[in-house]
């Protein structure tokens, strides 16, 4: 009975790195479906923050940065500067004009929209400090508050 009890506790032992192992963060295959809501106002506001995204974050066009983001935009990420003039004079800094793509180019898991909330999720691949040369997904958010059909505040899990 011992060894029966110590078998099966060096088994569990052996097997419970495995059974915990990560399951690793992948990005959605298919982006359009991602945008589709039964709301309207939630789709708009999806299809608000998505354009957003592409065409000003990724795209690096800041001169469409009033056509998505109110005046008096609030910055919660501490790197970044409030206020619409806050963010194109931050970003003007690191990014040019490029062709806009159909899609966000960074692996996007999910759209989720909620009352004058959007979440942008998005696979964030790190090194691992336990296992040198590996690494490990996980998930990147940024969230919105629309006002107005415009972007009137923002988070992310940003530090300095």
């Amino acid at each position: 009975m011992k060894r029966t009890a110590a078998l099966l506790l060096t088994l569990g032992a052996l097997t419970l790195p495995m059974a915990y192992a990560q399951i690793p963060v992948t990005p959605a295959p298919n982006q359009q479906v991602l945008l589709e809501s039964d709301n309207p106002q939630l789709k708009d506001n999806k299809k608000l923050v998505y354009d957003f995204w592409r065409e000003v974050f990724e795209g690096g066009h800041l001169d469409k940065a009033d056509q998505y983001l109110s005046e008096d935009y609030i910055q919660h990420n501490p790197n970044v500067p409030t206020g619409r003039d806050g963010f194109v004079n931050f970003f003007a800094q690191y990014s040019q004009p490029k062709p806009i793509r159909d899609e966000i180019s960074g692996p996007l898991v999910s759209i989720v929209a909620e009352r004058d909330m959007v979440i942008l999720s998005f696979v964030r691949e790190h090194q691992d400090p336990n296992e040198a040369g590996k690494t490990y997904t996980t998930t990147w958010f940024d969230m919105f508050r629309i006002e107005n059909g415009k972007i009137a505040e923002h988070w992310d899990p940003a530090v300095r």
